[in-house]
């Protein structure tokens, strides 16, 4: 039976589609270009920032680092508190805590934005340990941020698992050596979270809290 849940941020707990867009598009008019359409700026939803800068855009390592601090600009006064909680997520968060599973975060985005976040929805009570990338770029790749946390929680990878939305959370938590539950209500498919490798996927929520006592 899993001990530790590790959730995704973006996707998972919170909706962040407006002000991460939003943000990019701030970095766009930095530099002069036209705004790509809605749906093609969700990818930048969940991967490392600056290397889906240089993905997307064929930027140089240079140029995309420059866009991230633009990005954060905006994102770290404005862009952080344009989102919203998914349906159902605060009653799970509560309900596992609540069972003695030991909840964490674990999120591509920086870290003290995470924390703030979840300030923000006054989650912190229930989280043993908020965990996300470092402004220098040395912990980005979901697979580092897992290791970071299980490490400091002390928590073993049988025992473990993280909820997430995208492929990159399914592919970062194999990775690391532990099992990924994929939810749809985020930013991936059903068909990507699949493929991926998903130990199971669910459509809400409380489909998800179903599921960590299964696997």
């Amino acid at each position: 039976m899993k001990k530790t849940v590790l959730f995704d941020l973006d996707g998972t707990i919170i909706n962040s589609e407006e002000g991460i867009t939003n943000c990019i598009r701030y970095v766009l008019d930095y530099w002069g270009m036209e705004h790509p359409s809605q749906k093609d700026l969700l990818c930048f939803i969940g991967p490392p920032l600056r290397e889906q800068f240089m993905n997307v855009f064929g930027w140089s390592h240079e140029k995309a680092e420059e866009s991230v601090i633009k990005f954060r600009e905006r994102f770290d006064k404005i862009g952080l508190y344009e989102c919203e909680l998914y349906p159902g997520i605060r009653q799970l968060i509560e309900e596992l805590h609540k069972k003695g599973f030991q909840v964490a975060l674990a999120s591509s985005k920086h870290e003290d934005a995470c924390v703030r976040i979840i300030e923000h929805f006054h989650l912190e009570p229930y989280f043993a340990g908020i965990f996300g990338s470092t402004r220098d770029g040395k912990i980005s790749a979901k697979k580092q941020v897992l290791e970071v946390a299980l490490n400091k929680l002390g928590a073993s990878k049988e025992e473990s698992l993280l909820i997430g939305d995208t492929r990159f959370d399914v592919l970062g938590a194999k990775e690391a050596g532990i099992d990924c539950i994929g939810v749809t209500y985020g930013f991936g498919t059903r068909e990507e979270l699949q493929a991926a490798g998903a130990a199971a996927v669910a459509d809400t929520a409380e489909e998800a809290g179903d599921y960590i006592e299964r696997i």
